[in-house]
């Protein structure tokens, strides 16, 4: 009578190395505290964090051009005081056109 298992495929299967490395790997992949989702949803969090990083320091040199602009001349600080807070000299309309998108 043939045994059901191979001989060979039973030594493996009982084989206490492999059997300890299969409860690690189970262990580390779904039970840790630090396991892939874990891991994978830091990735996805620090790519999003490197993306507002590069969108914040670009606004950061704009912003800073800006203001080396406004420092400069009183021209374009008067312009920007116009244009952003509505000010106006004394015997002046200021209409305010206001596009629909």
């Amino acid at each position: 009578m043939k045994p059901i298992i191979p001989k060979a495929l039973f030594k493996t299967i009982t084989n206490k190395y492999l059997f300890a490395f299969l409860v690690f790997s189970v262990w580390m992949i779904f039970l840790d505290d630090h396991n892939i989702l874990f891991l994978r949803q830091n990735l996805n969090k620090l790519k999003r964090y490197r993306v507002e990083s590069t969108y914040y320091k670009e606004k950061i040199t704009a912003d800073s051009d800006r203001l080396k602009e406004l420092q400069t001349s009183s021209k374009n600080l008067e312009k920007f005081a116009r244009e952003q807070f509505l000010m106006k000299k004394k015997n002046e309309d200021i209409f305010v056109v206001i596009e629909k998108k």
